[in-house]
């Protein structure tokens, strides 16, 4: 995490109490940071070691876990085997009447799944190192969208399908309200917005979920802006070739060679675009590029106004004429 991020997630948990002092035995303080508190003391925090099958996710959590497996964890599988036991704590809660679990974790999917792999498979002296907080669903929400921002192993349509649920749920659909808990621009945030929206045609024609990026969702936008039911159309064929691939028929459709085919539904094949001039010389000329219903209009900085006017005048009669 960056240190703004850290910053931030301290700012959530400041007022969040630690475990009862009824929880604390049976337990151990480990050190968790090297960060020195008011007092000129070094702070720890209240950690406990479980067996992972005490702890359950948070049906909000914002990894898909099933999406994890041994190989996208297999760093941290290693990790844990060559340190002998988890490093960093998972954030949890109590819960009470879920298929028996004791804690649901907020933070700490990939270090749940790593932790129970190695128990399945040969080393049954692995347990689970969990942090126990009194967490609202709001607080939570944040505490796993801060420590999750700056992880490449969480795609950005896990994140953006997150926020988009989360805006209903915690902020009664107010983008800015959203967008000021969460430190980050309103710009920022509708950009994810718009990546969750996406139509599930869209979604359906990516290889993997994961693969979808926000950048992605920006290129896209002007294709369904421009002929959404073309692209739709085109999205759903990619989808059936995708599905096969997923059971085993044949190989992915790669993302580069999706966004090939949607943008040719929206606009045909690419070709040269058109150019002409207007104006009486090179420099009181407009030249005039288009692509498809797109025109690009081009002039020296120094052209006179005059020049311009006179220049202009010419592509909007020659356009009237050719309709």
């Amino acid at each position: 995490m960056s240190k703004r991020h850290n910053a931030i997630f301290d700012d959530v948990l400041k007022d969040i109490p630690e475990a009862s002092a009824a929880e604390k035995a049976g337990t151990r303080f480990l050190k968790r940071s090297n960060a020195l508190a008011e007092s000129g003391e070094r702070e720890e925090k209240l950690l406990r070691w479980v067996d992972p099958d005490r702890c359950t996710m948070w049906d909000r959590h914002n990894r898909a876990y099933e999406l994890l497996n041994e190989e996208n964890c297999r760093d941290l599988i290693d990790s844990i085997r060559a340190q002998g036991q988890q490093e960093f704590p998972a954030i949890v809660r109590r819960i009470s009447g879920t298929d028996g679990a004791e804690y649901e974790v907020i933070c700490g999917a990939r270090r749940h799944f790593a932790v129970s792999w190695l128990r399945a498979n040969n080393y049954p002296q692995f347990r689970y190192l969990i942090e126990v907080r009194d967490l609202s669903d709001e607080e939570a929400f944040r505490l796993a969208d801060i420590e999750n921002r700056d992880r490449a192993d969480l795609s950005d349509y896990e994140r953006a399908r997150d926020y988009l649920q989360a805006l209903q749920l915690y902020y009664g659909g107010k983008q800015k309200a959203m967008a000021a808990r969460l430190e980050v621009s309103e710009a920022w945030l509708s950009r994810y917005l718009y990546l969750a929206r996406l139509p599930d045609e869209i979604v359906q024609a990516w290889p993997q979920i994961t693969d979808l990026k926000e950048l992605h969702a920006r290129s896209l936008r002007p294709l369904l802006q421009d002929a959404s039911d073309s692209v739709l159309a085109e999205a759903r064929i990619i989808a059936e070739h995708q599905a096969s691939a997923r059971k085993g028929q044949g190989a992915f459709m790669p993302v580069p060679k999706v966004l090939s085919h949607l943008h040719t539904a929206a606009y045909g094949a690419k070709t040269a675009p058109e150019q002409r001039q207007f104006g009486d010389s090179s420099r009181a000329q407009i030249t005039m590029h288009r692509r498809g219903q797109k025109f690009r209009l081009e002039f020296r900085c120094d052209i006179a106004e005059a020049d311009l006017r006179k220049a202009f005048d010419e592509f909007v009669n020659s356009e009237i004429a050719r309709e």
